[in-house]
């Protein structure tokens, strides 16, 4: 099912332009700030300029990186060799279906102030995902999520260009193969341009269930129960502050690539292996999930760890911080060293989370 309601029948949403910065260091373009030039830096402004862009890319054969929101980017500080194409193509309308309306994003919008449209509306499926930073293009690619929900749950389909077809393709959401913290698009690094996003949203003033610790406590609800969709929002954007995650220019605790690892996957073997107290999670596969955030405080990293310029954040220990100078290196350095802890006291390997671009981890 996806957005092919005529216009007349669909809901036009309106955002403000964003602003791109006056710049050509691609450091700008991100929320860790680091990062060096590129070759060359062109601003998309819509779909069809992003499929014309990327294109011309492969028909020079000239190396390309799609730059979303850069919330989940590292970037080397020598920069890319080859095109950044930066997204910016906005627009986004709803369409009345069975139960609700079939939104569709394009992938230049920024998710959360889509995610605030819907909870005005009192449209219910998107809000617990309040206040993750970055675009709608980039949503599905990492399939993010936070306390207990995943944009995948409320995904319809993605449209993309395919450049190893060389066409636009639409594919319904178990076409994208949506995983932890993983899809499709992940797993074929480069090969698609994601264009657009169809999400269904329902006709419903109450939040999804809530089922993640610190959102149901702050909320004073038993786990599973529902709240007006404001109320889930607020309580979202507040234990999200709380942790550092919620973007501030002003708190370099925000001034991050997001978390910087993966949840990992164990078997029970290694599950075995663990302190009692260890956090674990069940998984439909066989497998245990485990907290990163666990296993990196108690190899003996704590909130503020690290250099001058790049440390833990002094309110969650996943997230690695620029204080203001650091460089993409030192970031890599501190992770490194945070992950090489963690394997020698548990013999567990993290798995870095954000993209990383120009350079090998």
């Amino acid at each position: 099912m996806t957005c092919s309601c005529k216009t007349t029948n669909s809901i036009l949403l309106e955002f403000p332009l964003r602003v791109m910065p006056d710049s050509d260091l691609l450091a700008d373009f991100t929320t860790i700030r680091t990062g060096g030039q590129a070759d060359q830096l062109i601003v998309a402004k819509d779909t069809t300029e992003m499929v014309a862009i990327t294109r011309q890319a492969d028909a020079t054969d000239t190396p390309l990186h799609i730059l979303s929101g850069g919330s989940n980017t590292l970037i080397s500080d020598e920069g890319f060799r080859g095109t950044v194409m930066v997204v910016a193509a906005q627009g986004a309308r709803a369409c009345p279906t069975d139960g609700g309306f079939i939104l569709h994003a394009n992938a230049g919008e920024v998710l959360d102030s889509l995610i605030e449209e819907t909870v005005k509306r009192r449209w219910s499926g998107l809000e617990l995902l309040s206040g993750i930073p970055g675009l709608v293009g980039a949503a599905p690619i990492q399939n993010v999520g936070a306390y207990g929900a995943e944009v995948s749950s409320a995904i319809l389909s993605v449209t993309a260009y395919d450049r190893s077809q060389q066409e636009v393709v639409t594919l319904e959401n178990q076409q994208c193969h949506f995983g932890y913290r993983t899809s499709l698009f992940k797993e074929n690094p480069g090969r698609y341009a994601v264009l657009s996003v169809d999400f269904f949203v329902s006709h419903d003033p109450f939040s999804s269930p809530i089922n993640y610790t610190d959102v149901a406590t702050l909320l004073h609800l038993d786990m599973g129960e529902r709240v007006p969709l404001a109320q889930a929002r607020e309580a979202v954007l507040a234990v999200r502050a709380s942790k550092g995650t919620l973007l501030n220019v002003n708190d370099h605790d925000t001034w991050s690539a997001g978390s910087f690892f993966t949840n990992p996957l164990i078997t029970t073997e290694i599950s075995d292996q663990l302190p009692k107290e260890a956090p674990r999670f069940p998984q439909e596969d066989g497998t245990i999930k485990t907290s990163a955030a666990w296993l990196i405080e108690h190899a003996g990293f704590e909130k503020g760890y690290g250099t001058q310029e790049a440390t833990l954040s002094t309110k969650h220990v996943l997230a690695v911080t620029n204080r203001g100078g650091a460089t993409t290196s030192e970031i890599i350095a501190l992770g490194r060293e945070i992950q090489q802890g963690v394997q020698k006291k548990y013999g567990i390997t993290l798995t870095p989370e954000p993209t990383l671009v120009g350079m090998p981890w």
